[in-house]
């Protein structure tokens, strides 16, 4: 590592975090013999209060905030002071040890008690309250740190952030140097955070030669998994090997041969001229398949008169049905798969409500779902009946990492539905396919226009233009929607046309030129202005969304200005680059079926326990503990992206719009973000970005082949 030549050295204790981000934090350290704190910066992710560090690095000047040390590196020492020790164990570094039992230990072994601890724990039994089971949760803790130090030295001789020690640690247990050192780039596969990059820079340091085959294949299938995260489930097999080449920084040549051997031992698939991984090819294949067996077979309904059930329908839930509403009931209650598509306000949840009506009176076996826990809420509000989540609906099996719920043990349903079909995505799909019994009845409800699923695929959009199956796409505006601003903008956005921002009604736009001024607005608006006039929580009933996670108005500086302002804590939590307060909104940006909880759930903290080392949310009425080494899983959720806020809805939505997000600007991402709004949606930025984003429908394509797999 380079150092400037004014290089200096501090030794001292962490006092307190000020800031922790992922890369970037400022902290206050506490240096022997000195009564002022030093307020030291830098890329220091694992750094907690009460740890003690030698530190080098060079002084700056900050304009606002003074004169700071700059740390270019770090090493964390053992306290070896009493103020030092008994901090080190407040902080919850070590489980079950909290601020009251630090202060007795403190107390009886003084400045031996780091020692104690590693030598002869069961002393620790002559404190007052320690029980046997107490020692045993210090004793593995203190065991586990040991052993992730090892692996985060390993980790530094190697380049790599130490912030990752305990996940790998984690993932691997005591095999953890001895599986990296064997193959380095299963940490691009494993841990979430650890690109290739990183894991190429390990095995080049290792010895591995740049040109080895083992790393060319390893490069191919990470930009292959790269690509699935864009959407995509295959590639064009030039393309693919230019951008590998570029990665890789080989020639061409070398990128073809290994992905020739790839091809050769089948742990890629070419077809056409595109290259797939196998999963993503056996899941597309498989959705033909599944598809084809439930359209070809026979109903377990019997058949009825259709168009006496439709009146019938319209007498029992008091409606006046529209045409294309009868058409799409009468559809979906004759075939075996069918799609009804359309915006708000067409009357979605209106026919689901009469196909259930009319389904109930064959059969009792029916059964609701939708992706995400809010849609599911949101659809037994609609119906009063309940719903599920596709993965609750499909049971989690922990000891095979699939679902206990497939082709040989399948659901127990004569008609499925399933809302908020497009956030679907590839492999969802085609486990959720594989248990609907042959029999049964499955119908798809959901929009075409908003965005596509965050996972791979485009689903909804290539069984719709698959041409295989009978399709409902509904046009017309109902009257009530009418009235809402909301669903007319959208349906203006929808079109390219400008939304209307006069008045003061549901809908609504503040001016803000400049990205400081947006934000400005925003905390003023959920801070002040919304609670008061609107009686809208600033917790529950409010969601900002914003286009992009980088910049002023990206959903990073977003939450740490909000947290500040809606819930400042004096004791915040800093671990894994991320800091939480009690009370803190959060969301979960990773599928847990062991926890059940899935990417884009949101919740509150309402406990952190420093002794236990856990923090616990609250998803709805349930509640979830993490351990503090699962924090990397969580992230503030005062502000989200649109993509991961879809198949969720808010009484009110704040959309920052400026023209620096232009890269994002899109006309399926804006009418995405204002169908999430309930009763009230405030645009805050430039008509210019608005107007950018209403013109761009230039729908970013992503390849697949499901389209193909289901025409042919």
């Amino acid at each position: 590592m380079k150092y400037s030549k004014n290089v200096e050295e501090l030794f001292g204790y962490i006092e307190s975090i000020v800031f922790a981000g992922e890369s970037f934090t400022v902290a206050r350290l506490k240096e022997p013999r000195k009564q002022e704190l030093t307020c030291i910066v830098g890329p220091l992710p694992t750094l907690q209060p009460g740890e003690t560090i030698r530190c080098v690095g060079d002084w700056k000047h900050h304009p606002q905030y003074g004169r700071q040390f700059e740390v270019q590196s770090f090493e964390s020492k053992e306290p070896s002071d009493l103020v030092g020790i008994q901090k080190y164990l407040e902080s919850g570094m070590i489980k079950g040890i909290g601020p009251t039992y630090a202060e007795r230990i403190v107390r009886q072994f003084g400045t031996d008690t780091l020692k104690i601890i590693d030598e002869n724990p069961h002393s620790l039994s002559t404190v007052p309250g320690i029980g046997r089971k107490r020692i045993e949760m210090i004793i593995s803790c203190w065991h586990e740190q040991r052993a992730v130090r090892e692996v985060m030295v390993f980790l530094q001789s190697h380049g790599i952030s130490p912030t990752f020690a305990q996940k790998i640690y984690k993932a691997y247990g005591n095999e953890s140097i001895e599986k990296v050192k064997q193959d380095p780039y299963i940490l691009a596969r494993d841990i979430h955070g650890i690109g290739f990059k990183w894991a190429d820079q390990i095995a080049i340091r290792m010895g591995l030669p740049p040109h080895s085959l083992t790393r060319i294949r390893a490069g191919i299938e990470f930009v292959l998994w790269e690509l699935s995260n864009e959407g995509h489930t295959c590639y064009p097999k030039e393309e693919l090997a230019a951008q590998a080449a570029k990665i890789l920084m080989v020639e061409p040549l070398k990128v073809q041969e290994g992905l020739e051997r790839s091809l050769l031992e089948s742990d890629l698939i070419e077809e056409e001229g595109f290259i797939a991984l196998k999963p993503f090819y056996l899941a597309e294949k498989g959705i033909s398949y599944q598809l084809r067996r439930l359209t070809e077979s026979p109903c377990n309904l019997r058949s009825i008169h259709i168009e006496k059930a439709v009146q019938w329908a319209e007498e029992k839930l008091k409606i006046s049905f529209a045409e294309e509403q009868k058409k799409a009931i009468a559809q979906a209650v004759q075939q075996k798969v069918h799609i009804i598509t359309g915006g708000p306000g067409t009357g979605k949840s209106t026919i689901t409500r009469a196909i259930l009506c009319i389904t109930e009176k064959l059969t009792d076996h029916i059964l609701l779902a939708a992706p995400t826990g809010r849609a599911a809420k949101r659809m037994s509000e609609i119906t009063g009946k309940k719903a599920y989540t596709l993965h609750s609906l499909l049971e989690m099996n922990f000891s095979s990492g699939g679902f206990k719920r497939n082709q040989d043990n399948p659901l127990k349903c004569d008609l499925l539905i399933v809302d908020e079909a497009s956030m679907i995505d590839t492999f969802l799909l085609f486990h959720l396919l594989k248990a609907i019994p042959t029999s049964a009845r499955f119908i798809l409800i959901g929009d075409i226009d908003q965005l596509p699923s965050v996972g791979a695929g485009n689903v909804l959009k290539d069984l719709i233009e698959s041409d295989r199956m009978g399709v409902t796409c509904l046009t017309q505006i109902f009257r009530q929607a009418a009235h809402s601003k909301i669903v007319t903008n959208a349906h203006l956005i929808n079109r390219g046309e400008f939304p209307d921002l006069r008045g003061n009604s549901d809908f609504r736009f503040i001016e803000g030129e400049t990205p400081e001024q947006i934000v400005d607005s925003i905390v003023e608006l959920i801070t002040k202005k919304l609670p008061s006039n609107s009686r809208l929580h600033k917790f529950e009933d409010i969601q900002v969304l914003s286009p992009m996670k980088k910049g002023m108005i990206g959903t990073e500086n977003l939450n740490v200005v909000l947290q500040k302002a809606l819930n400042p804590s004096i004791t915040p939590l800093c671990r894994m680059g991320r800091t939480f307060h009690v009370g803190d909104k959060v969301m979960q940006i990773r599928n847990d079926y062991e926890k059940l909880v899935f990417n884009g759930d949101v919740g509150r903290i309402i406990t952190i326990d420093l002794s236990s080392q856990t923090l616990t949310v609250a998803f709805d009425d349930r509640r979830v503990e993490y351990q503090f080494s699962e924090m990397d899983d969580l992230v503030l959720a005062y502000a989200v992206s649109i993509h991961k806020y879809q198949g969720s809805e808010c009484p009110c939505v704040i959309i920052p719009l400026h023209a620096s997000h232009f890269k994002m600007l899109h006309r399926n991402l804006l009418y995405t973000g204002i169908t999430r709004g309930k009763r009230l949606v405030i645009l805050v930025g430039t008509k210019q970005a608005i107007s950018i984003a209403v013109r761009n429908d230039d729908v970013k394509k992503r390849y697949t082949r499901l389209k193909k797999w289901l025409a042919s």
